[in-house]
């Protein structure tokens, strides 16, 4: 491979290594899995945080990747790992290993910087060696943005958020969208890169709207992929620009945990209908056991019926104010409701997770029928005085008994 910024006409090596004896659970160990693009775009000159998804079907695992390395009497694999692409990224880039996070500048155009990496599982976070070591290698294409170009790269907006986890049934269709943005007039989507599971395929790119290009993956798992599936995708524009890559995990035979739509009889949430200024107390039932999301920006909010605009959010993946427990999601909110005015809540995906593996997420809800409530107008209700003046109230006898009721047209 000539054009490497490191490694250039040399060899490439890769080692994965398993261990199928009993882990100290007595259980037999799953290794780690990972997904991306074989080559990802970026910008010459321009600082980049890029994550390196992965997950493990032992949800208690502790996960850390590593940078390969060609050190084979002394690195866990005994083995070389990756040969002439063993530091294949310029100085100043830094591995968080606990996120598999690479933050990086690339210094020249027009060539490709080779990524080796390990993500090893460890029993715990106290666990000397690993119980498995998973190899990924991939590459950085650095480019000097065309004359012309869209200063803004396009980017992937959903409907799923990066590295969302989404449990799938065996032998029930899926169908998942893809929403790509573009920024400046001229700027179209001319490719989807993609790496999926065997078995999806991929409708053609459509523009429904300006700045809005859209493509529908179709994909029915099969038993035999029973496990997580990943898939990634990087879209790219008419000037050569590649959107930072957007990844999923599918955890095939498992469902996702999803909100109980709210009924007013034996509902799953609460408050529904009418309530005071004061409610501060909500809640809402899922169809499994749910824990706090793994991912920050997981938002709940509240949104005035009548502009749709955010009056209070917060973010499950930290706040105090969600509490999870057992199939219950709790909401303690801090603001004083407007008297008269109708409200509903919205949730983004993975408000509930699950509690296994990834943990699996809820879809997103966005209907504004779907959980909705009213505070109490006392201006307009009022069973303290009685007239006959019409519309105000109207006074009906029945044998001796007086009934005022209150017209709140």
């Amino acid at each position: 491979f000539a054009a490497l910024y490191i490694g250039s006409g040399g060899n490439w090596a890769i080692c994965n290594r398993l261990n199928l004896a009993p882990r100290p659970d007595g259980y037999i160990n799953s290794s780690p899995v990972t997904t991306t693009l074989p080559v990802v775009f970026y910008q010459r000159g321009v600082r980049i945080t890029h994550v390196v998804q992965m997950a493990d079907n032992d949800a208690t695992d502790t996960l850390v990747c590593r940078w390969s390395n060609s050190a084979s009497t002394t690195n866990y694999n005994r083995a070389d790992e990756c040969a002439g692409v063993c530091s294949g990224l310029p100085p100043g880039t830094i591995l968080t290993g606990t996120n598999c996070t690479l933050s990086f500048t690339l210094p020249t155009a027009n060539l490709y910087y080779g990524c080796a990496l390990q993500i090893e599982d460890f029993y715990s976070s106290s666990s000397p060696n690993p119980m498995s070591s998973v190899p990924i290698q991939f590459l950085f294409y650095c480019y000097t943005a065309a004359a012309g170009a869209c200063a803004t790269a396009p980017s992937i907006i959903g409907v799923r958020p990066n590295r969302a986890c989404i449990g799938v049934p065996v032998g029930v269709a899926l169908t998942e969208t893809i929403e790509i943005q573009t920024y400046c007039p001229g700027q179209t989507i001319v490719d989807l890169v993609t790496s999926s599971p065997i078995g999806m395929t991929h409708s053609p790119i459509s523009n429904p709207s300006p700045n809005l290009w859209i493509m529908t993956l179709s994909w029915t798992p099969i038993a035999s992929q029973a496990g997580p599936q990943g898939f990634c995708a990087g879209a790219i524009d008419n000037s050569s620009l590649q959107s930072a890559p957007w990844c999923l995990t599918y955890l095939v035979d498992y469902t996702s945990p999803n909100l109980i739509l709210p009924q007013v009889v034996q509902g799953s949430a609460s408050p529904i209908g009418t309530v005071f200024s004061n409610q501060s107390l909500f809640s809402i039932l899922a169809t499994s056991a749910v824990g706090r999301p793994s991912r920050n920006g997981t938002n709940v909010c509240f949104h005035l019926d009548s502009t749709n605009a955010s009056v209070l959010c917060y973010d499950a993946g930290y706040s105090p104010n969600v509490i999870y427990t057992g199939y219950t999601i709790v909401i303690v909110t801090t603001i004083t409701w407007t008297p008269g005015q109708s409200y509903y809540v919205t949730m983004d995906s993975g408000f509930a997770s699950g509690s296994v593996f990834c943990h699996a997420e809820s879809a997103p809800i966005t209907d504004k029928t779907f959980w909705r409530f009213d505070i109490w107008n006392p201006a307009l209700s009022s069973t303290t005085t009685t007239t006959t003046t019409p519309p105000t109230t109207h006074t009906v006898t029945s044998l001796g008994t007086t009934t005022t009721s209150i017209n709140t047209a």
